[in-house]
């Protein structure tokens, strides 16, 4: 099992990052709040240290290694304690934690059901779910002092995220600037590039 990895960021995706280790390129999956942690304090050609979940993804033909980073050991025990709730995989809780984890232990405690069906992928029904699975059981969580970057320099990095990825799919300089400025106008509280770039896709469609 791979628990820990270190190596230089030389590339960050809009759920992963690329860390350079000994002349191999390994993959690491980050959920969206803990990537945010990772732009804030650190650019590319950097080494950054990461804490990792491992596990088997399993399909029809084969099996492959997934690794899941986190910047503490209390980040991926919190990840642990979430993928225990029924129904909620690995790969759903990468999507699902894009809030800071202390506040999301928060809402689990004081079974605020409206909050967590806020999260993606997290329906009534897996919320009442997670509360009771988790309340009472995640207080500690709720201790973390999470730092939580300015609203205007994150809007700022998730604009310039979504404008390299349109710049990667052959859109034109200044079309893809309009088109999240768009999107962005009618959905102001979208969180990820990913939802970013999910909303511009569905105004392309109208």
């Amino acid at each position: 099992m791979i628990a820990k990895i270190s190596g230089m960021l030389v590339e960050k995706k809009i759920n992963s990052v690329l860390l350079e280790l000994g002349g191999i390129c390994y993959e690491v999956l980050i959920p969206s709040v803990i990537m945010q942690k990772i732009t804030e304090i650190c650019d590319t050609n950097k080494e950054i240290k990461l804490v990792t979940y491992h596990y088997l993804q399993d399909d029809h033909t084969k099996s492959r290694p997934v690794l899941i980073g986190f910047l503490n050991d209390i980040e991926r025990d919190f990840f642990e304690q979430f993928i225990t709730v029924s129904g909620i995989g690995p790969r759903a809780a990468i999507k699902a934690l894009n809030q800071p984890i202390s506040r999301i232990a928060q809402a689990i405690d004081e079974a605020d059901i409206t909050f967590l069906c806020g999260l993606p992928g997290i329906g009534q029904q897996r919320a009442k779910e997670i509360v009771a699975k988790l309340q009472g059981k995640v207080g500690k969580f709720g201790l973390i002092q999470d730092k939580v970057a300015s609203k205007i320099l994150f809007k700022d990095d998730l604009k310039k995220e979504a404008v390299e990825v349109l710049l990667q799919l052959q859109y034109k300089k200044g079309e893809d600037e309009e088109m999240v400025k768009k999107a962005l106008e009618k959905k102001p509280a979208l969180n990820t590039a990913e939802e970013l770039l999910n909303e511009i896709y569905k105004q392309k469609k109208q």
